[in-house]
């Protein structure tokens, strides 16, 4: 039976990609490096809105400025990270109809007597996953997690929230003795993941806002005493699509564009640098994505944190929209690279444009580095969220793997701190076995390849085992 919230849904948008400009026009500012308007970015996202579907020389010739747009920024270079995703907690209650990563937090309550296979890591247990990570030659922990109820900044912030006469309804609170295993807060899990020097990329706008819930506590005083703890940048993931008619399909219980906003310009006035990412390919169009990207080029504008921008493909198998009908897939190849492409002319003041193999998978991934991106990620040790809402492509790629994927197009391979300003030239010895191959950024990386050659897979130490929870989600 479908769920009525679902079936009720609205999707007569009052945004739709029409424009009064000509795709010709609109070319023609991308090619001389023209600052483009949301009327050019439908005009170069849909190559043209005089006529139906992607004109496939038309989307070429996007593709072909944007290469060369990135080739002027940033030169050839194709950049990673060596890193570890260290995903606290899979409870959450939010209700995000694109997410099948989280698993409803009534499960993990000490009286809930049936099986789930979320699952909620102590303060420790991260610390021990970090540690076991620095060992291996990483650099970076990234950590995006659910918005658990038991989750509170700190320990004040636990002795407000319990005030409430309802904290559960009101404020998304249950005290920590609710649930099998207590997440511990935000502080105390940041302290345990910053250590031996690690990058700590953390704490996304939507858990900033978790973090001072039921409170009158800006979120720069939320990111201050987070950096405190050892919050190194944070990641501007919980973007979506930056339209509020947009999210108020895909994510109505979570917050809102101009939260979202006000979130990461804290966590830049305070000194840390942020990411901006945007998720399209379910409900949205062309119009949408042009002004996500409006949006997120005017922040820059205001703040210059953003070190890179992450088109997100939407991962449709396993989630919400797909189950019930509102989405029958999600982006095409044409709309990826044209996605790509035009972020990349778009966002004239974010120098970086990350894909993803993750969304993307080897080949296409690779295919959309010529398409103006010029960062591929990391190499992420666990990766839950894509899994789980049916991404194919793995959870790991070793730095062997780098060099044999990106010599296939000619490009030379850098290993690159979180903030791009440390960088080291991966050099492939024909003489040397590439498995040998290893980071040498990250505080105890000696250039010892990540895995073993003879690992079991790449859960091996990275906390439970992805195998574990093979259902999957985004």
């Amino acid at each position: 039976m479908t769920d009525p919230s679902v079936a009720d849904l609205d999707l007569d948008f009052e945004h739709t990609p029409t424009s009064d400009q000509s795709f010709e026009n609109a070319l023609g500012k991308a090619r001389a490096g023209d600052r483009l308007t949301v009327a050019d970015g439908v005009e170069l996202l849909t190559t043209g809105t005089d006529s139906p579907g992607i004109d496939p020389i038309r989307k070429e010739q996007v593709l072909e400025a944007a290469d060369r747009r990135r080739a002027e920024v940033v030169g050839d270079e194709v950049t990673f990270v060596a890193n570890l995703n260290n995903n606290v907690t899979t409870a959450c209650n939010t209700g995000c109809l694109f997410c099948n990563f989280k698993d409803t937090a009534h499960q993990f309550e000490t009286d809930y007597d049936g099986e789930h296979a979320g699952f909620t890591k102590t303060p420790a247990e991260s610390q021990a996953v970090v540690e076991d990570a620095l060992d291996r030659g990483v650099y970076e922990v990234c950590s995006v997690s659910g918005l658990h109820p038991a989750f509170a900044l700190n320990d004040e912030h636990h002795e407000i929230l319990r005030t409430y006469d309802d904290p559960a309804s009101e404020v998304n609170y249950r005290p920590p003795e609710t649930y099998t295993t207590d997440p511990g807060t935000y502080v105390e899990q940041i302290e345990a993941m910053s250590v031996g020097g690690v990058h700590l990329h953390s704490m996304t706008p939507e858990e900033a806002y978790h973090a001072r819930r039921g409170t009158d506590w800006s979120y720069e005083r939320v990111y201050r005493e987070l950096q405190a703890a050892g919050l190194d940048s944070a990641p501007g993931t919980a973007a979506e699509i930056l339209v509020p008619e947009v999210r108020e399909v895909i994510c109505p219980g979570k917050i809102d564009s101009d939260e979202w906003e006000a979130a990461m310009e804290a966590a830049m006035s305070v000194g840390l640098d942020t990411t901006a990412t945007i998720m399209y390919g379910h409900v949205d169009n062309e119009m949408h994505r042009a002004m996500h990207l409006k949006r997120v080029r005017d922040l820059q504008d205001r703040t210059g944190g953003i070190t890179e921008f992450v088109p997100l493909s939407f991962i449709h198998q396993q989630t919400p929209l797909y189950e019930h009908g509102v989405v029958s897939g999600g982006a095409s190849d044409a709309e990826d690279e044209l996605m790509i492409a035009v972020s990349r002319l778009f966002l004239d003041n974010v120098d970086h444009i990350q894909s993803s193999w993750v969304k993307f998978g080897n080949a296409k991934g690779l295919k959309l580095l010529n398409c103006g991106a010029d960062d591929f990620m990391g190499t992420i040790l666990s990766e839950e969220i894509t899994k789980r809402a049916g991404g194919q492509y793995g959870e790991f790629r070793s730095v062997a793997d780098y060099a044999e994927m990106v010599s296939a197009i000619g490009r030379p391979l850098v290993e690159r701190s979180t903030d791009y300003t440390e960088r080291r030239r991966v050099e492939l010895d024909v003489e040397a076995d590439p498995e040998s191959l290893g980071p040498r950024l990250g505080p105890r990386a000696d250039g010892t390849p990540l895995l073993p050659a003879t690992g079991t897979g790449v859960g091996d130490g990275a906390g439970e085992s992805d195998e574990d929870r093979a259902h999957a989600d985004d």
